[in-house]
């Protein structure tokens, strides 16, 4: 459980690269991981290329595998675009799971020569195609169809010559993620307000990554942690974490946060 010299439960102010680094080899059970899109949203998502982008993306990446244990997991927030780019860089370094759809239900958009863009991709890999944790049941979601499934609670659902009855937990969740973006939950007077970070993501999104891909007293790796809100949700949910951001005035005042040396 131990991450070498880096104390757990803390937040260390530090580029990605001397903090991973800093981590033992096969130490991480998860890892939740929103690095920069290049959209130039700040400074930090800046980058001179594409390529350049892509460089540090690829160093990061296979610098984050060597620090999952063979059992671990992890999540990859960007583009549509570049997760498809990332997905084939990943081929043969780690198992993949799933291509999530975020619909982030976020409000207007002003393009007329291309589809609107409405969603955001999430990378569910694991390191091992067997020997990994993923606890279905604990990320149910309700059933939408409320006046059907009433029904088949009483008498069920006739399927391929079985009565079938809905869980009472709902139904299994599945790749496409129907969850409001942070900056729409925070509208004041119905507008959208400045947030301290540009791009925090949604907490119940962070508690169903946790919830499946974790047990209590796990380390999740919380690397490019901006406001904080994985180590925040691991804490809450019994888990350890550490993690890495190099702007201290993003990250919520309730967590660990130490200068790098």
């Amino acid at each position: 459980m131990k991450a070498t010299a880096l104390q757990l439960n803390t937040i260390y102010i530090q580029d990605c690269f001397s903090f991973l680094q800093s981590l033992e080899n096969e130490s991480i059970d998860l890892a939740i991981i929103d690095p920069p899109y290049n959209l130039k949203v700040a400074d930090w998502d800046s980058f001179k290329s594409e390529q350049e982008f892509l460089d540090f993306s690829f160093a990061w990446i296979d610098l984050m595998l060597q620090k999952m244990k063979k059992s671990g997991s992890f999540y990859i927030f960007n583009t549509p675009y570049h997760c498809a780019l990332f997905l084939h860089y990943l081929q043969g370094k780690a198992v993949f799971q799933n291509f999530i759809t975020w619909y982030k239900k976020d409000g207007l958009s002003y393009t007329k020569k291309k589809f609107v863009n409405n969603q955001e991709s999430i990378l569910f890999y694991t390191m091992d195609s067997k020997d990994y944790y993923f606890d279905y049941d604990s990320v149910r979601i309700p059933y939408k169809s409320t006046q059907r499934i009433a029904h088949a609670r009483e008498k069920g659902i006739l399927k391929n010559g079985k009565r079938w009855y809905p869980n009472k937990k709902g139904k299994l969740c599945p790749d496409v993620w129907e969850i409001v973006s942070q900056r729409h939950k925070q509208k004041l007077n119905g507008k959208t307000q400045k947030l301290n970070h540009p791009t925090p993501k949604p907490k119940e999104m962070i508690e169903r990554m946790i919830k499946a891909s974790s047990k209590e007293g796990d380390l999740v790796l919380d690397l490019f942690a901006g406001s904080g809100t994985t180590s925040k949700v691991a804490k809450e949910f019994g888990r350890n974490y550490i993690g890495c951001e190099l702007n201290s005035g993003y990250l919520d005042s309730s967590l660990e946060i130490r200068e790098s040396k």
